[in-house]
């Protein structure tokens, strides 16, 4: 029983080491220490052993257990309630005393413990490896099987209960919406839906109070990006909160000494992983840099959000932050800067639609000069897929309105049907 508690007991303590506590381990000159992290570094041939072993010992128990009762009772035929009443206790005595304690046990010495255990597993390893090996290789196998194939069929059904949607005149607007949303929420990466670095709305710090109070009341913005001399350059988020009990200092007030510090994000980070990480630290906006640690954009989780519900609008907010109009039902007339992100939301397209042709582009106007490979004049047009573009106003310098057709979502569904 003993040694069905230590083993237990390794395994709750080696699979809940803190990352502090895997850093000590690392960096320790100790050989036990140093052990532990190696054997860590294969988490499932730790477990395996582990598990190999501790399911022997209990079966040894339960060996005992059985002679014991047939020298007590003088015979290897016993009763129905004899062996209903032995079965019990010896599952009660294995699950109490070899699982339940020593797991609680060990949480505050796991460090000791794994460090005298790591000796022994790790000679255990090299018995038992032939059948470590065949059980991992069978579960591998099951794994790659039925277990990935299944997840890749519920993707594939996801995705073709949402082209169902999309073509079910039962379907309203809003559910559509939201079933793109959720279908698509982990493919999205932080690029694709961030405010880009010319609409990003920041103050200076080299602005006292008195001058920084019109601009607050100017964008109603609760939370503010703050920069030194350009906002590659920003130093923190000022919350507006923070400024309500300085109200009526004056110019002297050191109002940078409010300001919280920034959250960086890479621009190729899924808004699925920021979520979490906003969720952890208790932030609700992250500067989004490039791979020179320039900023190039803004993201906020309100816009992570409207992600799946769809937007989310209060009384400060515009209604015209999207500029477009529909003509028909497939007909579209777009402003050149909206993202590409949101026109395939408001067109009901796929959000990889132009993958393969927009480069580096996130805009409908840098589509237009992806495709023209130069700036396009009013009333040209091109042709990409099922989507025709004609060119309705521009200048010397940038594409301002492009007019997009889209053929028929059901049409293209039968014809793949």
């Amino acid at each position: 029983m003993l040694l069905s508690a230590l083993t237990s007991g390794a395994e709750a303590a080696f699979f809940s080491l803190s990352e502090q506590e895997l850093e000590q381990c690392k960096t320790s000159k100790r050989p036990a220490e140093q052990r532990v992290y190696r054997l860590l570094q294969n988490p499932r041939q730790l477990l395996t052993t582990i598990l190999i072993v501790n399911n022997g010992i209990n079966v040894t128990i339960i060996t005992l257990f059985a002679y014991v009762a047939w020298q007590v009772f003088g015979s290897m035929t016993l009763p129905a309630s004899v062996m209903v009443l032995c079965m019990l206790f010896a599952t009660f005595f294995i699950v109490f005393c070899g699982e339940v304690l020593p797991k609680v046990y060990v949480q505050k010495r796991r460090l000791r413990l794994v460090g005298h255990m790591a000796g022994l597993l790790d000679r255990l390893q090299l018995l038992i490896r032939p059948l470590s090996w065949l059980l991992i290789s069978i579960n591998e196998h099951i794994e790659k099987k039925y277990i990935a194939r299944g997840y890749t069929h519920t993707m594939e059904d996801l995705h073709h209960s949402l082209d169902v949607a999309l073509i079910n005149a039962d379907t309203s607007p809003e559910e559509r919406k939201i079933l793109r949303g959720v279908v698509n929420f982990g493919a999205i990466n932080v690029k694709q839906i961030m405010r880009p670095r010319v609409d990003i709305i920041a103050f200076n710090t080299a602005k006292t109070l008195p001058e920084l109070m019109p601009e607050i009341v100017k964008w109603g913005y609760s939370r503010v990006p703050v920069y030194t001399e350009s906002t590659d350059q920003i130093e923190g988020i000022l919350y507006v909160k923070d400024l309500l009990p300085h109200l009526g200092k004056g110019a002297g007030f050191n109002w940078q000494q409010l300001v919280r510090p920034p959250f960086f994000v890479p621009e190729g980070k899924r808004i699925a992983d920021l979520f979490q990480d906003f969720k952890e630290k208790h932030v609700h906006m992250a500067v989004v840099v490039n791979e020179y640690g320039g900023t190039v954009g803004l993201l906020t989780l309100e816009d992570i959000v409207e992600e799946i519900v769809g937007e989310i609008n209060d009384e400060f907010d515009d209604d015209d932050d999207i500029i477009y109009s529909q003509l028909d039902e497939n007909t579209f007339i777009f402003d050149g800067k909206t993202s590409l992100h949101d026109f395939c939301k408001i067109a009901e397209v796929p959000f990889d639609a132009f993958d393969e042709v927009k480069g580096e582009n996130e805009t409908v106007a840098g589509l237009m000069l992806a495709l023209f490979s130069r700036i396009p004049r009013v009333g040209e047009d091109a042709a990409y897929g099922r989507f025709h573009f004609t060119v309705e106003s521009a200048d010397t310098k940038r594409v301002k309105r492009v007019k997009i057709n889209v053929a028929s979502k059901k049409e293209q569904y039968h014809k793949a049907s």
